[in-house]
């Protein structure tokens, strides 16, 4: 399906003008006819009157309003036309009528549909009720889908949601193509989203092949959400292609691992700070007694033999590596 764009039809005043002019005239023309009737006259113009009256407001139906990023997908007895883009006042065949299949679906955060209407009081309550328009938002809109519980590459339950924002390129398609295309956006997210997501672990883990190189990496939903936002995007633009739809940007908008193992997980995490700060720790005091030692025995302060050294090596790790101030034993006597 070919979008056709109707850019000649900007003349809705002109055709306003002439319809109510035609109205006027046959308004007159049936008061003089009847005049003339009455006085023994011919009919002719009584029944040019009446008829006009009859099917001369049938023009104003092909009038059309569009205001700013708006288009209306119209179509004659079944076959596509063209679209109406721009904001104007148009005029068409009154006999077209207007298309949109997606004119009554909300998605979440999505403003394309007017929340204007009428609003309906009754004894216990306030009801508003919506006047969906078939016409065709061009803007650039939001989807927030629910968040997905989806296991990583290492068969970890995720909780993970996306926004995505998107506009419409191509009318004829998202209304032709596709039979609702704000539900075939938002089931091709879904579908994008678990598709990516099973190739990431939440946290960087040993020999794993995100890019599909066949070289482990470091790529992670946690560390690599740019990287997984962007291929999470051109997912679904693939997939959106044929319903006309452009998908501006994919952002992760929520990434936590699912309740029933978020407190192992978090035990997980906290065990792995404690074990990366201990060596660091470990690593520190290691270099510590090395230089002491080595700065001893360049100053000559003392001499030691390898039991010393031992000795002296094992007092200052246990006060460079405990987790409380050393209490210092004072010895006032020999080693031995």
């Amino acid at each position: 399906m070919t979008e056709i764009i109707l850019s000649r039809k900007k003349n809705g005043m002109i055709a306003l003008l002439l319809t109510l002019l035609v109205l006027a005239a046959a308004v007159v023309g049936t008061i003089m006819g009847a005049v003339e009737l009455e006085n023994g006259g011919s009919a002719w113009l009584l029944v040019i009157g009446l008829v006009l009256l009859c099917f001369g407001w049938i023009p104003l139906c092909g009038l059309r309003v569009l205001k700013p990023q708006e288009a209306l997908v119209l179509t004659l007895f079944g076959k596509y036309i063209g679209t109406l883009k721009g904001d104007g006042f148009y005029w068409v065949n009154p006999f077209c009528s207007s298309v949109n299949p997606a004119a009554k679906t909300r998605l979440n955060q999505s403003g394309d549909v007017s929340s204007a209407g009428m609003v309906l009081q009754t004894s216990e309550s306030t009801v508003a009720v919506s006047a969906p328009s078939n016409k065709i938002s061009l803007k650039i809109m939001t989807l927030n889908n629910n968040r997905q519980k989806i296991n990583d590459c290492l068969g970890n339950p995720v909780e993970i949601g996306i926004a995505v924002t998107w506009r419409i390129v191509d009318t004829a398609k998202a209304v032709f193509n596709v039979d609702n295309y704000k539900e075939f956006l938002s089931l091709q997210c879904d579908s994008a989203l678990r598709n990516i997501v099973r190739i990431y672990p939440y946290d960087v883990a040993p020999n794993v092949d995100t890019t599909g190189d066949g070289i482990a990496d470091e790529g992670s939903l946690r560390g690599s959400s740019e990287v997984v936002a962007q291929r999470i995007r051109e997912e679904i633009q693939q997939r959106v292609d044929e319903a006309g739809i452009e998908i501006v940007e994919a952002r992760i908008t929520y990434l936590a691992y699912a309740t029933e193992i978020a407190a192992v997980m978090l035990q997980r995490q906290q065990a792995s700070a404690i074990i990366d700060a201990r060596k660091m720790i470990v690593d520190g005091a290691v270099g510590m007694v090395e230089m002491a030692l080595e700065r001893l025995n360049q100053n000559g302060v003392v001499e030691l033999d390898e039991e010393r050294k031992a000795a002296m090596v094992s007092n200052l790790l246990v006060v460079l590596c405990g987790n409380r101030d050393a209490q210092p034993v004072v010895n006032s006597g020999s080693l031995y």
